[in-house]
């Protein structure tokens, strides 16, 4: 695992993805996510943690690639989906529910995954 990464699997129909994750546990680190970011490899990632379930919208602004936004519930469900997310857009994203955590990936990742709502993410901040 590279320096300041943590492991993550998302597990779906079509097997098990491994991710390395950046954690933005912080409000700074979560208010700056990806923004400003020129490049997503495909094995990297951002997980959010809010350290407590509520709802929460993403938007774009200030994020020069397309991305990803997998909300996910807190045992690991991945409850919604927002595919290839606009960049530099100000719209927000809504979770449609309660979440615990946010992955971000580059754009169209969660779909050359196999990813969908219910299937699961394996982190050490999810109950599971």
């Amino acid at each position: 695992v590279p320096a300041g990464f943590e492991e993550l699997t998302v597990v779906t129909a079509k097997g098990r993805a491994r991710f390395f994750v950046e954690i933005a546990d912080t409000e700074p680190k979560r208010q700056q996510g990806m923004m400003f970011r020129k490049t997503a490899p495909a094995d990297r990632g951002m997980l959010f943690d809010f350290k407590r379930p509520q709802p929460a919208a993403f938007w774009m602004k200030n994020t020069l690639i397309p991305l990803d936004i997998i909300y996910i519930q807190e045992d690991g469900t991945i409850l919604s989906i927002a595919r290839n997310a606009t960049p530099l857009s100000e719209a927000p994203i809504p979770s449609g529910g309660v979440i615990l955590g946010v992955l971000e990936l580059a754009g169209g990742r969660a779909e050359e995954i196999g990813a969908l709502p219910g299937d699961k993410v394996e982190h050490r901040i999810f109950n599971q």
